[in-house]
């Protein structure tokens, strides 16, 4: 078949077929016409990928067929309906597959700061390039503890959060780069490990874990798994598998995006932890019993909820409908 010779026979045909899928009210007539012209439409388009595979004209006429569909049966959805789904089933999907990246994630963290930690306590020269003996006693002795009270309990909380979910946020999108997620992740574990090494010089490690534990739990588990999906966006892009690039980077950017939506709420719970909880006059069994119990909650609803999504067939990823047909590979 000659491409050319179609698409110059069948061009006045598309035109038509693209006006009337862009009008917004159409008549009884009209719509007869659209479907005919869709039907029609969708034969080329068959010939066309049969006798020449993907082409620019195939994706023209690929690109008027969606609308085309869409304008004869996409009635937008209500919202409401599609919340359930979202926590339900994709949120928590999309969670369950970077699980492992956000283990490896957290022990390097975690190994980071401890190395500082040790590191720099056990050398009062470094210590010393913390800050003067004074300072660095007074930010042992008071202002660590007072950071967590000397603010109204509801503004710290909201602070703490808007702070936190930007960083997340950037984790996610900016994840593309492959840089970015391990720059913050390195940036905040040394931030941490200075901040011990300077309780521990003064004998006071046990008050810097006690006041962590009760919101660092699962804070710094949402920023683990905030970096996990960034990352999980570079790979896709860096080893696509069987799609093109675009299609793999479009897919898992879908997929993992939502991660960001959900952090939002998960830190919106560790703000007001750290905002009504970390500072209370309350025994520690009790305010780090709240922490683990939050972090239990978002691990339940991580592994258990999500690897029941997961093994349903989701991925965290829009439905066909709304994303679009996949290109079919073969194995």
């Amino acid at each position: 078949m000659d491409l050319d010779a179609l698409t110059a026979a069948r061009r006045a045909e598309w035109a038509r077929l693209d006006e009337l899928s862009r009008r917004r009210r159409l008549t009884g007539p009209e719509v007869d016409e659209l479907v005919d012209r869709y039907r029609a439409a969708s034969a080329d388009l068959a010939d066309a990928k049969t006798s020449v595979g993907r082409s620019a004209q195939g994706d023209h006429i690929s690109t008027m067929l969606a609308r085309a569909r869409l304008r004869l049966t996409g009635a937008p959805e209500n919202v409401l309906k599609q919340i359930p789904r979202f926590f339900a089933l994709q949120l928590p999907a999309a969670l369950y597959r970077v699980r492992w990246v956000t283990l490896a994630v957290a022990v390097g963290f975690v190994a980071v700061g401890v190395v500082v930690a040790l590191w720099v306590s056990g050398d009062a020269a470094l210590v010393a390039t913390l800050g003067s003996r004074m300072q660095l006693e007074e930010y042992a002795e008071n202002d660590f503890v007072d950071y967590y009270s000397e603010n109204h309990p509801a503004a710290f909380a909201g602070t703490v959060w808007t702070n936190n979910a930007w960083i997340a946020m950037q984790c996610v999108l900016f994840g593309i780069t492959g840089i970015w997620p391990i720059f913050v992740l390195v940036q905040n574990a040394v931030g941490v490990g200075m901040a011990a090494a300077v309780m521990l010089s003064f004998g006071r490690g046990d008050i810097f874990l006690l006041y962590i534990a009760p919101h660092g739990l699962l804070e710094m588990t949402s920023l683990f798994v905030a970096a996990a999906a960034g990352l999980g966006i570079f790979w896709a892009w860096v080893a696509p598998g069987r799609r093109t690039r675009g299609e793999a980077l479009a897919s898992a950017g879908r997929s993992l995006a939502t991660i960001a939506i959900g952090l939002v709420f998960a830190l919106a719970v560790a703000g007001l932890i750290e905002g009504f909880v970390t500072a209370q006059p309350w025994p520690w069994p009790v305010k780090i019993g709240i922490g683990a119990a939050a972090l239990a909650a978002f691990l339940t609803y991580m592994i258990v909820v999500g690897g029941r999504a997961y093994r349903r067939g989701e991925t965290g990823d829009l439905t066909e409908y709304e994303a679009g047909t996949p290109t079919l590979v073969a194995g």
